[in-house]
C-alpha cells in the first residue's frame, strides 16, 4: 500500500501510517526499532532497497530523509515537506517505510521533522550511506540514535576520513568498512585458537584505497602487539593475510573474490567461504547489535595515527604500516574479536556476542 501526501505535516504523517495498518487489518506495531536513512535524491532508491532488505531481519520503520534545499534563492525560500507513505511487501520489507523529501529552508530541520516520527520505546538507528557529516554523535539527528552508521569506502578520501572517525568517536559509531571485515576477523580468531603459537608480524595485502584493509590492520595490531604490513594489491577488496610464527607462516589468502584458502602449520590447507557481501547483509549485522562496538572503537583509535605512504612491494605495489594502519578506501567483508598479549596468538574474546 502507497499512500502518496504533498505539502503535508509530520502529524498528518503519522496519521496516514494509523490508517494504513487499520486498512490491512494489522493494527498492532510489531516492529523493533526505527531505522533513518539520511541520503540524496540519487542514491536513495539503493539505500531504501537495503534498507528494506535488511528489514525483512528486523522489522522496523524505516525513514528516508532526502534533502533538497534548492539552487535559486526562491527555492531555498520555501519549507515544504512532501512524504510518500508505504506498508507491507515492496521496499516497505516487513515494517513501514516513510520516503521523506524536505525542499528549501525545511532540509536543514530533519530533525523537527523526523521526531516525531520515531517509534515510541524503541531504538533508533541512523545511516548515512553516503555524506556521512564530520561527526556524526553530534549531528542532530545522530544524538537521536542508539547506533549511527557510516561508510568510509563511499567518501573521495578513505584514509582521511578514518582519521577523522577516530578523532569524533562516540560510542554507538560504527563503519561499514569495520562490517565487512566480519569474516576475516572470524576465520582468523579460530585459526588461532586452534593453533597456539607466538607471532611475530604480520601482514594485510589488499586494494589501495581500501578503508577495510586499513582498519583490519589496526585491529591485528591492537590485539596481537605486533609489527603489520600493509601490501597493496589489485584487489577485489582484501586479497590475503599472513601472520608470521615460529612454526611458520598462517596465511589465508582471498584471490578471487569469494573463496578463501585457509594455510596453517601442521594442517591440512582447507577452503574459507568469504564471499563479498551485499549492502542490505552488512545493514542487517549492524542492526543485530546496537550497544557500542568496543572493539571497532580500539582498532580505529589506536592504529589511524600510523598510517603510511605507500612503498613498493608483496605482489604489487606495497606499504609499510608499522604496527597498523596505512592507506584506504573501497570495500570488502568484519568481527569475531581476539585477544592477544605481545607475540602471542590471541584467543577470541567476543565468542558469546552476535556476529557484527
Amino acid at each position: 500500500m502507497n499512500i502518496d501526501l504533498t505539502d503535508t505535516t509530520s502529524s498528518q504523517i503519522n496519521t496516514a501510517l494509523v490508517n494504513a495498518r487499520r486498512a490491512s487489518g494489522s493494527p498492532a506495531v510489531g516492529m523493533v526499532l526505527t531505522l533513518v536513512v539520511v541520503t540524496d535524491e540519487g542514491n536513495h532508491y539503493d539505500a531504501l532497497k537495503a534498507a528494506g532488505e535488511a528489514s525483512k531481519e528486523h522489522p522496523s520503520r524505516i525513514l528516508v530523509v532526502v534533502r533538497r534545499p534548492g539552487r535559486s534563492p526562491r527555492d531555498r525560500a520555501l519549507a515544504r515537506l512532501d512524504a510518500e507513505v508505504r506498508l507491507g511487501g515492496g521496499g516497505a520489507g516487513a515494517g513501514e517505510t516513510v520516503l521523506l523529501r524536505l525542499h528549501g529552508e525545511l532540509a536543514s530541520h530533519a530533525y523537527s521533522v523526523v521526531l516525531p516520527l520515531l517509534l515510541p520505546d524503541a531504538p533508533v538507528v541512523v545511516w548515512w550511506p553516503e555524506d556521512a557529516p564530520e561527526n556524526p554523535a553530534g549531528d542532530l539527528l545522530g544524538k537521536l540514535a542508539q547506533r549511527r552508521i557510516t561508510d568510509a569506502a563511499a567518501t573521495e578520501d578513505p584514509v582521511r576520513t578514518l582519521a577523522l572517525r577516530s578523532e569524533t568517536y562516540a560510542p554507538g559509531d560504527t563503519d561499514l568498512s569495520w562490517t565487512r571485515i566480519t569474516p576475516w576477523r572470524s576465520v582468523l580468531a579460530s585459526a588461532l585458537d586452534q593453533k597456539h603459537t607466538t607471532i611475530s608480524g604480520a601482514e594485510v595485502e589488499g586494494e589501495e584505497y581500501n578503508p577495510s584493509t586499513e582498519l583490519l590492520a589496526m585491529w591485528l595490531t591492537e590485539r596481537l602487539r605486533v609489527p603489520v604490513r600493509r601490501v597493496t594489491s589489485v584487489g577485489p577488496g582484501i586479497t590475503a593475510v599472513r601472520l608470521a610464527t615460529v612454526d611458520g607462516e598462517i596465511c589465508l589468502d582471498r584471490a578471487h573474490g569469494s573463496l578463501a584458502e585457509l594455510a596453517v602449520p601442521g594442517q591440512p590447507d582447507r577452503h574459507v567461504a568469504l564471499h563479498r557481501r551485499t549492502t542490505a547483509e552488512l545493514i542487517a549485522e549492524e542492526l543485530r547489535r546496537l550497544d557500542p562496538d568496543e572493539a571497532y572503537e580500539q582498532a580505529v583509535r589506536l592504529g589511524v595515527h600510523r598510517l603510511a605512504e605507500p612503498r613498493q612491494g608483496g605482489r604489487g605495489r606495497g606499504e609499510d604500516v608499522e604496527a597498523g594502519g596505512s592507506s584506504g578506501g573501497s570495500d570488502d567483508s568484519g568481527e569475531t574479536d581476539q585477544s592477544g598479549e605481545s607475540g602471542e596468538s590471541a584467543s577470541s574474546d567476543e565468542g558469546s556476542e552476535a556476529p557484527r
